[in-house]
């Protein structure tokens, strides 16, 4: 059995239409079709944060939260290529997620093949400024100029990139398609990690992608947004704008995966593969008053992602559970799906396997998520999500049942709910006496709408 992971960045749950969020502003026709065939989950989090962390947890099984903040894998980490590489199968990393092979942060440990496609973000492949797209096209006059020198490096590694072909996550597709050509003649099972920064800012979609904006919109084309108050820089048409080119870069992103499932199943592996599309966190659009991760922005945008797994053949497929998972599972779930379910003893994560054939559920009663070693923390189960944020902040709680967009803190009249949530939580996350400590400042939701 082959086992190949689709890894997306920033790709928030509520932009996959197959989730049926109301405000889904596009229609992602591809992972759509995937998940019509996969066993779909709705609760599944990140916990470690952000992109290094969260890749630390899912390769390794284990949870960085408590310990471990955004670094190199270390010599003594287990990780998924070596596992399955002792298990005989041919390992391979196909990535344009640039922080995974810059030097010393040895993610590429373990796989038989390795190949990096470069020009994401702020990738250092060229020198000088930009020749061609100007800066004073890509920000407003209200956008401090301390954010300057980061749209300048983006739009560097814009330059020249028109045509869905020119950009990274084409060129990554592109190129694990040929890695799985090849596979074929190998007599090894594949344990395949594709990982792609598209949909991570910045949002720069190709033309044919680029299709959301209200054609009257006269303003900058704001690639990169700065994570201070949105009132402080933009306006409501800015933030549309901003947010029709994430919408552009996840079409972009679907039409690229579409590609490459069609060469897959031509080559057979929709036959003989556990195959797996995820996103390592969402992304703010301004929901609650600031674009960029955060700490205080730990919130569904960010925290809810796809996560879908299909079975050789789509068996047990169309299915949709809402069973709380952690991403430390993954690692777990692949290996025993793969029939060594024997490796996972020594792993913080739990095997889904159970979930996905329908024969049992997760134990998990809340999911806990932070960015280490900052001391907020958003722990959720199924109907609630509690915020734990700085002194002073004030923390925030929301039924997600009723209010699936956050918009109104209960937490004042539901202390106790909160207590409870933090009660699942073991103290190795934050102190056992921790309690929650009501509302200290007021909180306001920008009313821009997402669609």
């Amino acid at each position: 059995m082959n086992v190949i992971v689709v890894m997306i960045d920033s790709l928030r749950q509520d932009h996959v239409s197959f989730y049926g969020w109301e405000g889904c502003p596009l229609e992602t026709p591809n992972m759509d079709a995937f998940a019509a065939e996969a066993v779909v989950f709705d609760n599944c989090y990140p916990e470690g944060m952000p992109t290094i962390p969260v890749r630390t947890d899912l390769m390794t099984g284990q949870s960085s939260l408590t310990n471990r903040t955004w670094q190199p894998l270390s010599s003594t980490d287990v990780t998924a290529a070596q596992l399955f590489r002792k298990e005989g199968y041919l390992c391979a990393l196909q990535a344009d997620t640039y922080h995974l092979f810059k030097p010393g942060m040895n993610f590429h440990t373990g796989f038989d093949i390795f190949h990096w496609i470069r020009g994401a973000e702020y990738d250092g492949c060229r020198a000088g400024p930009p020749r061609l797209l100007k800066l004073e096209d890509h920000v407003n006059d209200r956008i401090p100029e301390s954010w300057y020198p980061q749209v300048r490096a983006a739009i560097r590694n814009l330059e020249g990139r028109v045509e869905p072909e020119d950009f990274p996550c084409r060129q990554t597709m592109d190129s694990a398609r040929t890695v799985l050509e090849d596979a074929r003649r190998v007599e090894k099972p594949l344990f395949l990690w594709i990982d792609t920064f598209q949909t991570h800012e910045p949002w720069c979609p190709p033309a044919r992608f680029d299709t959301f904006a209200d054609p009257g919109y006269t303003g900058p084309r704001i690639v990169m947004p700065p994570g201070i108050p949105v009132e402080e820089w933009a306006s409501d048409d800015d933030v549309r704008r901003i947010r029709s080119l994430y919408a552009g870069e996840v079409a972009y992103v679907d039409d690229c995966i579409g590609k490459l499932f069609d060469a897959m199943r031509g080559m057979g592996y929709f036959d003989d593969s556990v195959i797996v599309i995820l996103a390592d966190h969402g992304h703010p659009l301004g929901d609650h008053g600031r674009f960029l991760k955060g700490t205080g922005r730990m919130y569904s945008e960010l925290l809810k992602v796809p996560f879908m797994v299909r079975l050789p053949g789509g068996e047990n497929g169309g299915r949709r559970v809402d069973d709380l998972a952690r991403f430390p599972d993954l690692l777990p779930t692949l290996l025993d799906l793969a029939g060594l379910g024997n490796n996972t003893n020594s792993m913080a994560g739990t095997s889904l396997r159970p979930v996905i054939e329908g024969t049992g559920h997760t134990p998990y009663k809340a999911t806990i998520t932070g960015f280490f070693p900052g001391l907020p923390r958003t722990v959720r189960n199924k109907r609630y999500s509690y915020m734990m944020k700085e002194p002073g902040e004030g923390d925030e709680l929301y039924d997600l049942e009723a209010d699936p967009r956050e918009r109104n803190n209960i937490l004042n009249d539901n202390l106790d709910v909160a207590q409870a949530l933090v009660n699942e939580i073991g103290g190795a996350y934050f102190a056992p006496e921790t309690k929650p400590r009501g509302l200290q400042g007021s909180f306001e939701v920008a009313d821009t709408p997402l669609a």
